[in-house]
This record gives C-alpha cells, structure tokens and sequence, in this order.
C-alpha cells in the first residue's frame, strides 16, 4: 500500500467515525511526514509501505486491520 493509498482510506475511516485527520508532510524528516488520527500521531513513510510498517502504523493510531 503507498502513503496517498492509505491517507485515502485513513480520510474515509475517519469521516465515518467523526474524527479529524491532519497530515503535515513538512513536519518529517526526508521521506517521511506525520499524520494525526483524532489525538494520536504516527510518522508515515512516503512511497510503498511494507506489511509490518502498515501493521505498526494502524496499531499506533488504535485502528484494527479488519475495520480498515
């Protein structure tokens, strides 16, 4: 899944469950941005994200895989 993918979806997650998204990509460093979830905040690769990263980043925000 590429980062533009799964903001796609985060976005889509969110609107349905009434909580804000906010992506600041000048907040990481290279390749990276930050992305908040309601009061949760996790630094997102961009590009192609590899299963565990996907993984680690749902379960930092409190997303389970299954609802996403």
């Amino acid at each position: 899944m590429t980062d533009q993918e799964f903001l796609r979806r985060l976005r889509r997650y969110a609107r349905k469950r009434g909580l804000q998204v906010r992506y600041l990509p000048d907040r990481g460093k290279g390749s990276h941005a930050q992305v908040g979830l309601g009061n949760r905040r996790v630094t997102l690769p961009r590009g192609e994200m590899k299963p565990g990263t996907l993984r680690s980043i749902l379960r930092d925000l409190g997303i389970e895989k299954q609802g996403f």
